[in-house]
């Protein structure tokens, strides 16, 4: 069969800066092609042109044989294309039903006829195996995860050829993971072609038909998946051998307490104790909901009404902040789950977020800015960050989201706190840019600073943490160490990972 959608040498340029250069690529029906890259290869800005959200520079497209060339997203979708990207796009106040029928609510004689959006929405959840998820509640009440599942019931719900979806996992349980890959299966079977970006490529490897590299703007390689170990995946996106290579653990702790929690609670955490040591990686995991970040915000100062302490051995005084400024001041650092709302300022130059945590304490003098020595700083965290920009002095939402998280990092590395929060430290990042920041956590950690890693990805903390810490509906179950078969086996693992589920789940047993 001929590809459903071709694209022809597509080029984009902002201003004198290329971001993708003379990519051509085909996607066929009944197919789940893989695009991957780093951080700023060109995969977003590809498919937000193949969707109608950018115009080329240059280049064209096909879509079933026939000239493609959206002017904007609507009118990609009346031809069937449809995005899922990563920032959901959902109105947050209005219901399930009215958020999948947004932009053709039933309605007779200008009137909206509710019985019949609840019962199509209600077809529409069914099908797509939420069943559990109500018709009528806001869908800013939903967890994050559902969210994401409603988005792409959304687009489902309208005819449907060529779905992009751009980091879907990102936000998703195991669970709503594994009911998403078997959905994307039964489209599949039916004959809709999908584009698939994930940073995740074990998931990739499972999922998808064929894989297509970019690097730097530019067409790599288009491979069978099956034809490709995901260490040649990682291989091809940096374009250096054994790139995703892991990191051999060095234990740095001392005995030293650097902060002490104590009976801490606030929502959904309830009464949690443990402390952490200068050099310590400690790991934070659970379920989705069992209060992770709830925890690190309580403990930041971000959320008003928190019962407990929190310790910190450079005062030696018991705090409980009261504002995420108090926290500043007395030496914690903690780098969001969500970069966009909380850890970012988007319109703002990279040069301006660097420095911004730290303008009073480094960068000013009787009110007048150094910026020279903002300057001089932000260069430096550009270089070992590797953060891809043309100019320290681009707006950050110019970036792409790797790089977005790389400068919510560097402002805190400026700062130079004792004790650093980490709440989903990699999400949206790529696997090259996964090693820089676990060698940062290495070199953090060698230099006596505390860290407190919050993650989803289980991989992620067994590669990184000397203990990790359970958390399972709003309390602290259990804390593993890590053993020492690393070093006298490399077929043993130094986590036992049966048993950090069993403690994730044991909160919610009766």
């Amino acid at each position: 069969m001929p590809p459903l959608l071709r694209t022809n040498r597509l080029t984009k340029r902002y201003g004198d800066v290329t971001v993708l250069r003379d990519v051509s690529l085909d996607v066929r029906a009944g197919e789940i092609h893989a695009l991957l890259g780093a951080n700023g290869a060109g995969k977003s800005t590809l498919c937000r042109i193949i969707s109608g959200l950018v115009t080329p520079s240059d280049g064209t497209m096909d879509l079933n044989g026939e000239s493609f060339s959206p002017q904007h997203k609507q009118d990609a979708e009346s031809r069937g294309v449809e995005i899922i990207q990563q920032e959901l796009n959902l109105v947050s106040t209005l219901s399930v039903a009215e958020n999948l029928f947004l932009t053709r609510l039933p309605n007779r004689w200008g009137w909206l006829r509710t019985s019949d959006l609840h019962r199509r929405a209600r077809d529409v959840l069914d099908r797509f195996g939420l069943s559990d998820v109500p018709t009528d509640v806001a869908v800013g009440s939903l967890g994050v995860g559902r969210q994401q599942m409603v988005e792409i019931a959304a687009s489902l719900a309208r005819d449907c050829k060529l779905l992009i979806l751009d980091e879907p996992t990102a936000a998703l349980s195991a669970t709503e993971s594994q009911n998403l890959f078997q959905h994307l299966s039964d489209l599949r079977d039916s004959g809709v072609a999908m584009i698939y970006i994930s940073h995740r490529l074990d998931e990739v490897a499972v999922i998808s038909d064929r894989i297509t590299v970019l690097r730097d703007g530019r067409h790599v390689d288009t491979r069978s998946s099956d034809s490709l170990t995901t260490d040649e995946m990682v291989d091809l996106m940096s374009g250096q051998v054994n790139a995703s290579a892991r990191l051999q653990h060095i234990d740095h702790r001392t005995d030293e307490v650097a902060m002490r929690v104590e009976s801490l609670s606030r929502g959904i955490v309830k009464d949690v104790s443990f402390e952490v040591h200068r050099g310590e990686r400690l790991g934070i995991c659970g379920l989705v909901g069992s209060g992770r970040t709830e925890l690190l915000r309580a403990m930041f100062g971000a959320d008003p009404g928190v019962a407990g302490t929190v310790w910190l051995q450079r005062d030696q005084v018991h705090h409980r902040f009261s504002h995420p400024a108090d926290a500043v001041a007395a030496g914690l650092a903690m780098v969001t789950e969500d970069r966009k709302d909380n850890g970012l300022l988007l319109t703002q130059s990279i040069r301006a977020n660097v420095t911004l945590a730290s303008l009073r304490a480094r960068f000013t003098t009787a009110g007048w800015l150094k910026r020279r020595e903002e300057r001089v700083q932000t260069e430096t965290m550009k270089e070992s960050l590797e953060i891809r920009c043309e100019s320290i002095e681009q707006p950050v939402k110019t970036l792409s989201g790797g790089n977005q998280q790389k400068v919510a990092v560097a402002k805190w590395l400026v700062r130079d706190a004792d004790v650093f929060l980490f709440d989903e430290p990699t999400r949206g990042i790529d696997v090259a840019a996964r090693r820089r920041i676990y060698r940062l956590f290495e070199s953090l950690s060698a230099d006596g600073k505390a860290i407190v890693i919050v993650s989803s990805d289980l991989e992620e903390l067994f590669e990184t943490c000397d203990r990790i810490a359970v958390m399972s509906a709003g309390r602290l179950v259990k804390t593993f160490e890590r053993n020492n078969h690393e070093s006298s086996s490399q077929d043993l693992s130094p986590w036992d990972f049966d048993d950090i589920m069993q403690a994730s789940f044991s909160g919610y047993m009766q």
